[in-house]
Order: structure tokens, then C-alpha cells, then sequence
């Protein structure tokens, strides 16, 4: 395992030197889970959110924003979709809320799923809870839980984060997801304002000090109507430095972790729409995450601005990512829910 300092020199390495950091990646990935990738449909069932974190498109103080929840047919259609065309899991992803209505239907809606669809993994994205929601989730039927940290550096995470956020709670989240049952992810956003390879590297560490099994992540990108969007716009060589820096990240997260499923995200293709997510693959992670909602309400989850896909079908979605995953050597791993090995080993050790 490579010492702090060697971890903030490996995220710095470029050009042919960081191919041969990706490279190494890819080896381990495809000598672990082979030369598979596993599609999660993602469902953004609801864009209402109680936060306001400062990055965030869909932050409460939006005003621009179309707020929208999709009724049940819309997202078990969605579901549908991923069950019939070999998707292993589906992604239920919202804004944030912690009222009874919400947690009540999604505890409803993710009975429903697996009673329909026995076979499908079911990961839910939806926030900070108590424990006692998330045990009656798990309960329900959820089997994974994605919940991004966004910066293991507290002064960081409360720059980028509203008042009422606060890293314990995001932390604690994460203890009490574990404690429920669920197979756990995180990640962070790559190239925050004021963000060094020193917090990037501490990053790693917490991935591997909390035993994560998932992990997603990739380049921060802005949007114009929120407070940091607004501070820090986007340049193109910014782009692309953060980019290349997320591919670093994602091999080392590989590297180190090994056996957890690492998700090639798609604001990797928001940077490089011809191969985002190729080179994400190609730098050691294993899951894509194609949007199966229906397209009326995409461009209304707009967590930063240029998101691609918004106006593409679920199906054009699934015969481009197979076309293009072929070219570099990998093939979708069809209905396979594509559990981490990681948890896996963890939970039978």
C-alpha cells in the first residue's frame, strides 16, 4: 500500500506516465472482474431537495429549476426497461428529503421492485437519513447505497456544503449504512476551487479506512446558477486537467482498493463526449450507470451544466455504450447485478 506522500506523486503524473499508472489499472480491474462492465439503470425519480449545497443545480434556492417527482408507472417503467434488456441493478436516485412521505414510498416502491423484479440489484441514492430509515430500506429490499462524502477534508466539505450540512453526519451516514446491511459507496468530486493532491490523496486513504465497496466519482463541474458555478466558472483547460486528474484518481482507487466496483461517471463524457467513459474503463472502473428515465424531466437533474444525454433514449443509450465498450476490448456483463467482490469478502470474513 503506498505511503501518502507516493499517492500525491502518483496522482500528479501525466502523459505517458499516467497511461502507464492507467494501464496497470486496467490489468488488476480485468485480472479481478474481467473484461465485463455492469450497467445500473439511474432513475432521477425526483430533483425536490432540502439542501443547498453550493455546487448542487438542484440546490433548494434554485429558483430556475423545474422541480418534478415521477408517479410510480414512470419509474416502473424505468425499471421495466433495465429488467427486459439485461441491466443487473437500477438506481433510484433523488434530491434529498427526510419526511415520512418520501421515506414511506421509497421503502413502497423498492418492496415493489424486488417483488416484481426478484433478480434486479436495487441501489439508492437519496441522501443523509437515520439509521432507523435506512434498516427499513435495507428491510424493503435495497441492497446497495450510494452516499458521496464530496471532500474528506472537513474545511473543504463545509466550503462547498449549506450550513446545515456537516461532515460528522456525512460520516456518521456511512457507519450507519454499513451497520444497516447495505453494500456501502462514496466518492468525491475531482478539482473542487481550493481542492490539492494532498486532500485528494487523503481521499484515497478514507476509501480504504472506511472498507468501502463502491465507489463513484469524477470531475467537478459547475453550474452557472449556483453561489460556486457562478465564482469559479469553467475553462476548458481546467476541463480537461480535471479530467485527466479523475483518470488518476479512478486507476488509484483501483490500485489500492482492488475488488471494490468503481463507477466510470458521466461527467467523464460531459469533459470528453467521443470517450469519457471509455478511458474511465480503460483507467480500471467496472460500472456505467445509463440513465433508463424517461427523458422529459432529464434536463430538470442537472447537477452541473452540459450534462450529456438529457434528450437521448434509454435504448440509444444501451446500443452506443455496447458499440463503443467493444472497440476497447470489454463487453457488458448482462444481467449480472455485478455484486463488488469487495462486500463479498467483507461480509464473509
Amino acid at each position: 500500500m503506498p505511503r501518502h506522500d507516493e499517492i500525491t506523486q502518483l496522482l500528479a503524473r501525466q502523459g505517458d506516465a499516467a497511461e502507464e499508472l492507467r494501464r496497470a489499472a486496467l490489468r488488476v480491474k480485468r485480472e479481478i472482474v474481467g473484461a465485463r462492465v455492469f450497467l445500473r439503470g439511474l432513475i432521477e425519480f425526483s430533483n425536490v431537495c432540502r439542501c443547498d449545497c453550493l455546487y448542487c443545480g438542484i440546490r433548494k434556492s434554485n429558483a430556475k429549476v423545474t422541480r418534478y417527482t415521477l408517479d410510480d408507472d414512470e419509474i416502473l417503467a424505468g425499471v421495466q426497461f433495465a429488467a427486459d434488456h439485461g441491466y443487473g441493478a437500477v438506481v433510484l436516485q433523488s434530491g434529498e428529503r427526510n419526511d415520512d412521505a418520501f421515506t414511506d414510498r421509497v421503502a413502497r416502491l423498492v418492496e415493489v421492485i424486488k417483488h416484481r423484479f426478484p433478480a434486479l440489484g436495487v441501489t439508492l441514492s437519496c441522501g443523509e437519513e437515520s439509521i432507523g430509515v435506512y434498516r427499513r430500506w435495507r428491510a424493503a429490499g435495497a441492497d446497495r447505497y450510494l452516499l458521496r462524502i464530496e471532500s474528506t477534508n472537513p474545511v473543504l466539505f463545509h466550503k462547498i456544503h449549506d450550513t446545515a450540512s456537516r461532515y460528522e453526519l456525512r460520516k456518521q451516514a456511512l457507519d450507519d449504512l454499513r451497520s444497516a446491511g447495505f453494500t456501502v459507496g462514496s466518492g468525491v468530486m475531482i478539482g473542487i476551487p481550493g481542492q490539492t493532491l494532498d486532500d485528494l490523496a487523503h481521499d484515497l486513504e478514507f476509501f480504504r479506512d472506511m472498507d468501502l465497496d463502491m465507489i463513484g466519482m469524477g470531475p467537478y463541474l459547475a453550474h452557472g446558477d449556483t453561489p460556486m458555478g457562478q465564482a469559479h466558472p469553467d475553462t476548458g483547460k481546467e476541463k480537461c486537467q480535471r479530467l485527466e486528474l479523475a483518470l488518476n484518481m479512478i486507476a488509484l482507487t483501483r490500485l489500492m482498493l482492488r475488488d471494490v466496483n468503481i463507477a466510470a461517471a458521466t461527467s467523464l463524457q460531459a469533459i470528453a463526449p467521443l470517450d469519457g467513459r471509455q478511458r474511465g474503463i480503460l483507467a480500471g472502473a467496472n460500472v456505467i450507470m445509463p440513465n433508463v428515465g424517461e427523458t422529459a424531466h432529464r434536463k430538470d437533474y442537472l447537477l452541473y451544466d452540459h450534462k450529456p444525454g438529457t434528450d437521448e433514449n434509454a435504448d440509444a443509450t444501451r446500443q452506443s455504450l455496447e458499440k463503443s465498450l467493444r472497440e476497447i476490448g470489454e463487453e457488458i456483463a448482462y444481467f449480472e447485478s455485478g455484486t463488488p467482490l469487495h462486500y463479498t469478502r467483507r461480509t464473509t470474513r
